[in-house]
């Protein structure tokens, strides 16, 4: 008779799991675990790569907890993310008429076509000072996930 062996996630692996990103006081950034599992095929992007780092090793069945550092998750905070846009090119890319206040998150279209979002730390009467840095940057996060199945 043989022993069934333990799966591990590894790179390249297809799962099925709850996953949880947290703030170290708990409060929910983002939860699978009130909703159906998330499914997804590593290595693809579909979470982050530090994110799936953090999964490598895990074995099917398992429910863990990860404090990960802020260069784990959403990286350190880069102070040149943070930079002066002109009101003129805001308006220029926005909506007509749009109004804009200190706090509100606004996503720019990049030469490429790419897409990028920042968020506006002080606004004068000729420009606005943004923050491109993901909000999470530079925070210690708590990743938890529940491995149900691996293929």
């Amino acid at each position: 008779m043989s022993e069934k062996s333990i799966l591990v996630v590894n790179n390249g692996a297809y799962l099925t799991l709850h996953y949880r990103l947290a703030t170290l006081e708990g409060e929910d950034i983002i939860s699978t675990f009130h909703e159906s599992p998330a499914t997804l095929l590593l290595g693809q992007g579909q979470l982050a790569p530090s994110l799936e780092q953090a999964l490598l090793g895990l074995e099917e069945g398992s429910h863990t907890t990860q404090e990960l550092a802020p260069e784990q998750a959403f990286g350190l905070r880069n102070p040149d993310l943070i930079q002066r846009v002109s009101l003129k090119t805001l308006r220029e890319n926005s909506a007509f008429g749009e109004e804009f206040k200190v706090g509100d998150l606004i996503d720019f279209s990049a030469p490429s076509g790419g897409k990028f979002a920042g968020v506006i730390q002080e606004l004068d009467e000729e420009s606005a000072l943004f923050d491109f840095n993901h909000p999470l940057a530079g925070q210690r996060v708590l990743f938890e996930t529940k491995i149900i199945g691996i293929l």
